[in-house]
């Protein structure tokens, strides 16, 4: 077989999984996540890429939930501790253990800001259809908290639009 016959085979090929890839509805929708006892869902659409902390500087006059900036990949994101942002009265009280076990999530770039999200733990993806049941989001919920879900065992799961979120007055307001 020639190189260019290899060639053409080897695309060829790639449509295909392309063309079934496309075919197949993908039904998984969030990234589940921890935070401080809380179970999560951030949406796969609007979420980057997984890191471990790395070294995170610190930003001096800035909010409680802004842990400073880190170098992801060549390029500097704002570290949002989003347990804090959710709670401002309780701080994250994270041992050395739990930062060592915690996680990065950055925003898709299509929202705009280089922004990553300090999480607790990793749950997997989770799919519509793993849910029994949804409820709206508290009255007096922020906009960006949007509508829960309950999993086989009654556990509540809060959905974030981390669009709506990255693009709050508060959330791009870092200074103290």
């Amino acid at each position: 077989m020639t190189k260019k016959q290899a060639l053409r085979d080897l695309q060829a090929r790639l449509a295909d999984r392309l063309q079934s890839a496309q075919e197949q509805a993908v039904s998984v929708a969030w990234l589940a996540v921890t935070m401080v006892g809380g179970r999560y869902l951030l949406p796969l659409s609007q979420s980057g890429e997984i890191f471990p902390v790395p070294s995170i500087s610190r930003v001096p006059f800035t909010q409680p939930w802004f842990c400073g900036v880190a170098n992801l990949r060549g390029g500097l994101f704002g570290v949002v501790d989003l347990a804090v942002l959710l709670d401002p009265q309780t701080m994250a009280a994270r041992s050395e253990q739990a930062w060592a076990q915690a996680r990065l999530v950055t925003l898709n770039a299509q929202a705009g800001v280089n922004s990553a999200l300090v999480v607790d733990a990793l749950m997997g993806l989770r799919r519509p259809e793993s849910f029994t049941g949804n409820l709206s989001a508290p009255p007096d919920a922020p906009p960006w908290l949007t509508q829960r879900f309950l999993d086989s065992e009654d556990r509540q799961w809060q959905e974030i639009d981390l669009y709506a979120l990255s693009q709050t007055p508060a959330f791009l307001s870092i200074g103290a």
